[in-house]
């Protein structure tokens, strides 16, 4: 059997990486909501030009490993052109790892919430172009608040993939849980095994994502729109 007393002696250190973890998690599902509404604000604009540099952005980021998007804002942005949020370096490694989680899921919001907008009938949008609202007011009164109950239920899905990609964070330079897991088992005073931990860290991930999921299933089912 697994020997889970090394696992215990360091639950401190493991749940502080949690932490960090839903720190990390809970700034980027909300930054990445403003981005991906934008996007998907853009995608559908009369403007040519916002609707190119909408297209450009989710073809160039979904297309981009999140790691490689990570390192680019830690490394590239950071530390060689030394763009900084503050004096101190984990605050900083931490909103440069919030900003490319959410510029990396923000585009994958975009593409679900334009297939919902794609859900409201035409004539809503000619209906409110009738009564003399623009295309920004009808977008945020009539279109947006009925694509957003039809897609909850992805949203959830991509949230959830979100909590996942997480574990990549260390690329940023940000301590998350799965960087302290490496950093434990690296160290020579660990003495428990690697599954484990392993099963461990697991099952803390259960206990953030199953919640999620149920959450987001009642919450579909409850706002569901009438067709």
């Amino acid at each position: 059997m697994f020997d889970f007393s090394a696992f215990f002696d360091h639950f401190d250190e493991i749940l502080q990486g949690f932490w960090a973890t839903i720190r990390l998690a809970a700034a980027s599902a909300v930054l990445s909501l403003i981005i991906g509404t934008l996007l998907a604000s853009f995608r559908v604009s009369p403007v040519p030009v916002l609707r190119s540099f909408g297209t450009g952005y989710v073809n160039i980021v979904r297309n981009t490993p999140l790691t490689l998007v990570l390192l680019l804002c830690a490394q590239g942005l950071n530390d060689t052109l030394h763009l900084t949020f503050s004096s101190n370096s984990s605050t900083t490694y931490y909103w440069w790892a919030v900003l490319g989680l959410s510029g990396y899921t923000g585009a994958f919001v975009c593409e679900t919430l334009r297939s919902g907008i794609n859900t409201v009938p035409l004539g809503q949008a000619e209906a409110a172009r009738s009564i003399g609202l623009t295309f920004t007011q009808s977008l945020r009164m009539i279109i947006l608040p009925q694509a957003f109950r039809s897609v909850i239920a992805p949203m959830g899905s991509i949230l959830i993939a979100m909590i996942k990609n997480t574990t990549v964070a260390a690329a940023a330079s940000y301590a998350e849980v799965a960087l302290v897991s490496k950093t434990l088992l690296d160290a020579p005073t660990f003495t428990g095994g690697a599954i484990p931990l392993f099963i461990g860290v697991a099952v803390g991930f259960m206990i953030l994502i199953l919640p999620t999921g149920f959450f987001f299933g009642w919450l579909a089912k409850r706002m569901a729109v009438a067709r």
